[in-house]
Formats: C-alpha cells, structure tokens, sequence
C-alpha cells in the first residue's frame, strides 16, 4: 500500500542583504535632485528680477536695441522721473493709507476669530472653522459685483475706508485658517497658569496669547501686506478714476499706458523697481520669523 508523503513547505527566499552604501547613494541621488530643482528654481525667480533692475538704468535707445545688454551709463534719472512724473511718490501715499488700516483690521479680527476657534469649544465652533477656510476657495471674480453694488448703495464706492473693508474681508479666510494652526500648537499650561491668577480673557488674549504667537504673526503680516501690496483687480474696480486716488498697482499701470506714449521705458522699468523694494526689504528684514512662524507646527 502506497503512502503519500507530505509535500515540503515552500520556504521564502531571503532578499538579499543590502550594501551599507546603498542608503548613502539613494541620499546623495535626492540630495543632488533638490539642489538640482532648487537652483533652477533660483534662476527663474532671480534671472527676470535681475533684468528688471538692469533695464531700469538703461535708455530707451539701450532698452529697444539691446534688451538683454548691460546698461552703457547708469541712468538715474530713470528713478527721478519715476517718482515725480511718473506720480510713483503718490502712489506709495495712497497706497500706505489704505494698508495701514487694512493690514491692523486684518490681523487684529483674524487674530481673535482664530484664538476662539483654536482655544474654545463651543456649538458650531467647527462650522465657522470650514466656512473661513471655504472663504479660500471663493474666486473674488464671482464677488466684484456684489461688492461694486454693495458699497454703491452704503455710499463706500470708490473709497478708501470702503477698499480697506473689501481688502479685510478678503484677507480674512486665509488669516484666520493660518493663525488658528498656530495657537493651537501654543502651550495650555500659561494660559491655565493666567486664568488662576486672576487674569480675564481680554488680558489672557492680549497679554499672554498674542506674544506668544508673534512669530505666526509676523509671518501671516507679511503675506497679507505682499497679497494686498499687488491686490489690482479690487481697487481697479472699487477706487475712483481719478488717477491721483490710484493705489500703488494701478499707478503702475497708468505708468505703463503714459511711458507706452511717451516713449520712457526706462522710468516704468524704474517704477515697478521701487513697487517691489518695500516688499523685499520687509522680508528681509523678518525673514527669520517668518520661517519660525511657517515651521512652529511642524516642531511642535
């Protein structure tokens, strides 16, 4: 009588180990691809920026039969005529004026709507949390004319408390969505520590809080003032004709339509200079902030 034997059990096959080097050199292959991607990066962002500093030191003569040439002589004057005739000087006023006002009123209401959301629980605290961040994704195309019909009949038609208003409420999502990340990577032991101290909520806010938060802050100042610095739609449609009302992105603008019949191209290369230095001054000068502020919720 035959006997069946039992098969043998398949045994699975070691990989094969691997070299020590081989994580090296998988990490120096990433290594080079994003240094790679980060310089080419760098050349598109630098490249053109360098080209607009460059041209605005050059004639028109330079500027039409040598577009990608050095300047002969620097021309300063392009600079002078710039702020003067070209009523860049202006611009930088009025455009001042309305940020002031915008940029505190943002913070100041997107501040204390994201403390309460991040620190407080109470009905509904999460439905005001997604209609703030869906407030994201509403392309302001769709509102122009509901905002151009409402401030029409509240008499805050080409305004500048009016624009301030707009530039608040359209600030307002991303503000609120950013800073409330923010304060809930803050400690709850301070804030518990200044409630048993006697400390109300008003003084916990202002007081504890909000220096606390500072580097969140200063980084969500400096986005809001660089997306409101190159707002043109708004104020194109919201702000008066009168081109001395004129912000400073409308200015340049209107600077491009003058110097394209004047024939000055020199003095809107140099205006569209002196737009963008106030914005590359403020993050140089909080950049180190503004990196803390972007990773404080990454280290927590």
């Amino acid at each position: 009588m035959a006997t069946q034997t039992p098969a043998k059990a398949e045994t699975a096959q070691p990989d094969p180990p691997r070299t020590p080097d081989a994580p090296r050199v998988e990490g120096r292959v990433m290594n080079v691809f994003s240094q790679a991607f980060l310089w080419l990066w760098a050349v598109m962002v630098i490249v053109p920026v360098a080209w607009i500093v460059l041209t605005s030191f050059k004639s028109a003569r330079e500027i039409a039969v040598d577009p990608l040439g050095l300047p002969e002589t620097p021309r300063w004057e392009n600079y002078v005529n710039a702020w003067t005739n070209g009523h860049i000087g202006g611009y930088f006023l009025n455009t001042l004026q309305v940020m002031v006002f915008s940029v505190f009123g943002t913070m100041l209401l997107g501040a204390m709507a994201a403390y309460v959301l991040a620190r407080y629980e109470f009905r509904g605290n999460r439905l005001l949390y997604f209609m703030f961040a869906g407030g994201m994704m509403f392309p302001v195309f769709l509102a122009l004319f509901p905002l151009f019909k409402t401030l029409q009949n509240v008499g805050l038609l080409n305004t500048y408390p009016g624009l301030v208003i707009v530039y608040i409420a359209y600030s307002l999502p991303f503000t609120v969505f950013f800073l409330t990340a923010f304060f809930r990577t803050l400690p709850t032991g301070v804030a518990e520590a200044a409630l048993i101290d006697g400390a109300g909520h008003y003084r916990l806010f202002f007081q504890v809080m909000l220096p606390m938060a500072k580097p969140g802050l200063i980084a969500i100042t400096i986005f809001n003032i660089i997306g409101q610095w190159n707002q043109f739609l708004l104020p194109l449609v919201l702000l008066s004709r009168n081109p001395e009302d004129a912000v400073i992105s409308q200015g340049l603008a209107n600077l491009a339509l003058r110097q394209g019949y004047e024939g000055d191209p020199g003095a809107l290369f140099a205006g569209t200079v002196l737009a963008m230095v106030p914005i590359f001054l403020a993050y140089v000068i909080f950049q180190r902030q503004i990196q803390a502020g972007l990773t404080a919720g990454a280290i927590k």
